[in-house]
């Protein structure tokens, strides 16, 4: 029969999430609520500079700049819910919706570039006008207005994937006035307006880029996969010289709640007579010092693991 005992290291979970970070959750609210204010307005201006301009360039990053006026609402709806207290429904709490938020944001980015290539194929089978000097006017307004709203969330805590994600929207959309500014430069000075089409495949590149970084680490965390940097197999080796009488650790899960909270759940097996009390403090300070991780559920046993026994 197997000797089982559950502890929970919450410790200093709380303080452990947002170690060496000096940007609460609601400081990131304020960032990107003033960084949503500064992305609508634009758009419009932008879009309209586009049709009057006839610039396919200033319209897909128009486009793009509705797919971020969408992430960045969503983006600060998943930080204000995701403060709400946990109930009996959400153990974890809404924590989690900022990592579904990033996702959902992701998968726009790949809609928004897909766009921007089939628009400029059709551009390049059938070139039209393009007025260069109402495109570098507005393209440069642009580049201010995303300038002023990159470094207002540079200043936030990017280890938070909702931010992260936001901040590759806004770094996107200054590459993309970049373009159009280069573009309208070579328009008004060659009169070449397939140049427009062509730089714009480049902004659906750079916007394919950002979203699969945003969604190769969203879909990570929600398919529960092991944190960035920590390998299971090293956690258990480590975790065996945390104190006297642990015989070995097995049955690890390790996971994230969002890319700031990492979780574990492990099986100590222990020496006769070992000192249950003093095993599983050690090993949540191994978790905290070693591998960054605040929250941990441990199961202690004797000679048998009762889930390989009795499977």
């Amino acid at each position: 029969m197997s000797h089982a005992e559950h502890a929970h290291g919450h410790g200093d979970h709380k303080g452990h999430a947002h170690a060496g970070h000096s940007h609460g959750p609601v400081d990131d609210e304020g960032r990107v609520a003033w960084a949503f204010a500064i992305i609508l307005v634009f758009m419009f201006v932008e879009a309209a500079g586009g049709l009057i301009s006839n610039s396919l360039a200033l319209l897909a990053d128009a486009g793009h700049m509705v797919s971020d006026a969408a992430a960045f609402g969503m983006s600060w709806l998943a930080l204000r819910v995701g403060k709400r207290a946990r109930d009996v429904k959400r153990s974890y709490g809404y924590k989690r919706l900022e990592v579904l938020a990033a996702f959902v944001n992701g998968c726009m980015l790949f809609v928004i570039a897909g766009w921007i290539a089939f628009e400029a194929a059709r551009r390049f089978m059938a070139p039209s006008p393009v007025l260069g000097g109402t495109m570098f006017w507005v393209a440069l307004a642009g580049l201010v207005a995303n300038l002023v709203a990159f470094f207002i969330l540079n200043g936030g805590n990017r280890q938070n994937l909702n931010i992260r994600s936001a901040w590759l929207h806004i770094l996107g959309d200054v590459f993309g006035f970049i373009v159009a500014i280069v573009a309208a430069l070579i328009i008004m000075s060659t009169g070449w307006a397939p140049v427009d089409p062509l730089l714009s495949v480049l902004v659906a590149l750079l916007i394919l880029r950002s979203a699969w970084q945003v969604v190769r680490a969203s879909s990570h965390i929600l398919l529960e996969g092991s944190p960035p940097g920590v390998d299971l197999d090293a956690l258990k080796r480590d975790l065996t010289t945390a104190a006297p009488g642990i015989v070995d650790i097995h049955h690890v899960h390790a996971w994230s709640l969002t890319g700031e909270e990492p979780l574990v759940t492990l099986h100590a097996r222990c020496a006769s007579g070992a000192d249950h009390g003093v095993i599983v403090p050690a090993i949540n300070k191994r978790l905290r010092e070693q591998f960054g991780i605040g929250h941990s559920t441990i199961q202690l046993e004797g000679d048998d693991c009762f889930d390989e026994s009795h499977g």
